[in-house]
C-alpha cells in the first residue's frame, strides 16, 4: 500500500508555535518517564522542513 504525503503550510510564526507546543509536550513526556520517541521525530521533522516562498 502506498504511504500517503500530507503537505501543511504555515507562516514563520505559526512554525515557532509548533514546535514550542511539540517540545512543551516532549518535556512533559520525559517528565511523567514516557517514552517521548514519536514526539522527538516529529520535532525533527518540522525543524528540518523545506522552506518554500511562494
Amino acid at each position: 500500500m502506498k504511504k500517503q504525503k500530507y503537505f501543511v503550510a504555515y507562516t514563520p510564526e505559526e512554525a515557532a508555535l509548533v514546535i514550542q507546543s511539540l517540545n512543551r509536550l516532549r518535556n512533559a513526556l520525559l517528565r511523567d518517564n514516557r517514552d517521548s520517541g514519536c514526539i522527538d521525530e516529529l520535532l525533527l521533522k518540522v525543524m528540518c522542513a523545506p522552506v518554500k516562498r511562494i
